[in-house]
């Protein structure tokens, strides 16, 4: 079962946070059948959204958009503070060539030039929202440098998706390190020691490795004071309700027209590629209770 780890270091210095998420990620391959470096892109995103969703409040969320100018397109996930995630990648069916070292050319398909935009719904009609050009297209990076630029918070960010030679996702997580005001050297230089000789991500979780097990090896077998676990999952918030409503709201002459042309209505939603269809009695009770409304 995937699930996250919030945990602190250093007696508190450090705010750390771990995830598996390959059954996650394994089910956004499913629903948007996408190739393996698209796969890579999407889940290592949908990991790094759940990473940064765990620093929010019950109620909050958080959208990322990751815009580059690579053939992936927009890569765009929502993510919640109770380990809930959705997402999606314009252009699925992306696979590039291998890099020389053998791994999947998520860089190339995302791009090294655009934008990381993260928009926080902190409820009460308030937002905040923070944006960072891309420095690699490889994700993690990318994350990195938006905490430190745009939450000014001194960070790490590490995920990884493995994917089979059958496109089914083999391995994926990632975790995340934050350093609190007034770290000592001592901590940065060991934390720094141990980030230069670590594995990448997706190996640890073929390996086995679960997130209490990754944060050990980040940070120091003997360093880490585990607060809290929470399962996280492929969830998306659509439903037929929501998409009647949004029927509704297009208003009596729209759906007349639909009634006319097609006698039937087949909507999608963007995040789960789940499909929603409309019989003409549907419709008509839709229609009916606009003429209702409105009289």
């Amino acid at each position: 079962m995937d699930y996250l780890v919030k945990a602190f270091g250093f007696d508190g210095q450090v705010r750390a946070y771990a995830a598996v998420t390959t059954a996650t990620v394994g089910e956004a391959e499913r629903r948007h059948h996408t190739w393996p470096t698209a796969s890579a892109a999407l889940g290592r995103t949908l990991t790094a959204a759940l990473l940064l969703g765990a620093t929010l409040k019950s109620e909050e969320n958080l959208t990322v958009k990751i815009e580059g100018n690579g053939p992936l397109g927009v890569i765009l996930a929502d993510a919640n503070a109770k380990g809930e995630v959705r997402g999606y990648v314009t252009n699925p069916q992306t696979h590039l060539d291998l890099t020389a070292s053998g791994k999947l050319d998520v860089g190339g398909a995302v791009g090294s030039e655009g934008m990381l935009t993260v928009t926080k719904d902190l409820g009460m009609r308030d937002y905040f929202s923070g944006q960072v050009p891309l420095v690699s297209g490889e994700i993690g990076d990318d994350f990195t440098y938006y905490l430190v630029k745009s939450e000014q918070i001194p960070s790490s960010v590490g995920v990884g998706v493995l994917v089979a030679p059958d496109n089914s996702i083999q391995a994926a997580g990632g975790f995340m390190i934050q350093l609190m005001p007034g770290t000592s050297e001592e901590t940065i230089a060991e934390i720094e020691a141990h980030l230069k000789t670590i594995i990448p991500v997706s190996q640890m979780i073929r390996q086995g490795m679960t997130p209490e097990d990754m944060l050990a090896e980040v940070l120091g077998k003997n360093t880490v004071n585990i607060l809290e676990k929470m399962p996280v999952q492929f969830k998306c918030r659509c439903s037929k309700e929501k998409i009647t409503g949004a029927l509704v709201s297009l208003g009596n002459d729209e759906i007349e027209d639909i009634i006319a042309t097609d006698g039937k209505a087949e909507a999608q939603c963007h995040f789960c590629n789940e499909i929603y269809q409309f019989s003409l009695e549907e419709l008509e009770t839709m229609r009916d209770s606009v003429k209702h409304s409105n009289n």
